[in-house]
């Protein structure tokens, strides 16, 4: 694996997990009991143009979700609901159709044009060895975009299925005319990461460090969720009326982290710290109906957060 990938000893741990991991694919995501809400025009998708690209508006703005890959580990509570009994986590896992023996997540990033700019949420895993991805060039290409194109990248955190496709093999930046975004707190970081430094000296001269919360550019608001890493940030788009919540990691499984968002998982740098602000980032999913975009929920990953229970469920959009 290239010098993207982080130091935390958490993080290394789940990651040595994947190497057992399964190659069966999981099957689709159960829906929850009712229907999710009903898409508006705003939110209407056309059919995808191929099998790695979901096209969809977010109001007047082109967007598309893009595959990179797969993440899978082993469900052996080293890594997923750390410390709650597994016949619980069985159980969210069968209610939800996915297999008990391994946890799938996606890996994916966003593609919205806004006007002049060509926006970018997070880049993939690049060719690391703990997932197999590294599509999102061919993604892209497929969707009509060129990574000279891109203007804007908008990074969640500096974590190696969300940077790696920051750089090719040679160490050189892959989007060469792109400003790079991300937290203070997060840049710092990485910067201060020895196996980054690769990573940190190819993107330097383009980097744009903004403070927790800030508008990013016009329409793009960062939402600071902590825990998960220093500087993790969530991202709102706003075109008019309609509003898109792209949640980075917010939330990992889309049953087992959203129905029980206190339960601990081992790529969350401070857990407590990452369960409060998971559970407040659903609670706030949940109560503005915004529709989110998770880059590890099943592809597409569009859905929205309900409320059920005295917790919550995902309802992906049909």
């Amino acid at each position: 694996m290239r010098s993207v990938r982080p130091a935390r000893a958490l993080l290394a741990i789940a990651l040595a997990a994947v190497l057992a991991a399964c190659s069966e694919p999981a099957p689709p995501p159960a829906t929850v009991d009712a229907p999710p809400p009903p898409m508006t025009t705003a939110d209407a998708a056309p059919a995808a143009d191929s099998a790695d690209v979901h096209r969809f508006k977010i109001g007047t703005l082109d967007a598309a979700v893009l595959r990179d890959g797969d993440i899978r580990f082993p469900n052996d509570g080293k890594t997923l609901g750390i410390g709650a009994p597994k016949a619980e986590v069985d159980a969210l896992l069968t209610k939800a159709g996915e297999p008990t023996d391994t946890v799938h997540l996606s890996v994916q990033a966003l593609l919205v044009r806004s006007g002049d700019r060509v926006l970018l949420f997070d880049t993939g895993a690049g060719d690391a060895d703990f997932a197999d991805a590294g599509r999102l060039p061919v993604s892209l290409r497929a969707a009509g975009v060129e990574p000279a194109q891109i203007t804007d990248i908008f990074i969640s955190h500096a974590h190696p299925d969300h940077v790696g496709g920051l750089v090719d093999d040679a160490g050189q930046a892959v989007f060469a005319n792109a400003t790079v975004h991300l937290s203070a707190p997060e840049w710092q970081a990485l910067q201060a990461d020895a196996s980054n430094a690769a990573l940190a000296a190819a993107i330097a001269p383009r980097v744009d460090a903004f403070a927790p919360g800030a508008e990013v550019v016009p329409g793009v608001t960062a939402v600071a969720v902590e825990g998960h890493t220093t500087g993790h940030s969530a991202y709102e788009i706003v075109d008019g009326d309609a509003r898109l919540l792209y949640i980075g990691d917010g939330a990992h499984h889309f049953a087992v982290s959203v129905q029980r968002p206190q339960w601990t998982i081992a790529f969350d740098g401070d857990a407590p710290a990452a369960e409060a602000s998971r559970e407040a980032l659903l609670a706030r999913a949940a109560d503005s109906d915004v529709t989110v975009a998770s880059p590890h929920f099943p592809y597409p990953g569009l859905g929205r957060i309900v409320r059920r229970e005295g917790s919550f469920v995902w309802a992906p959009l049909q």
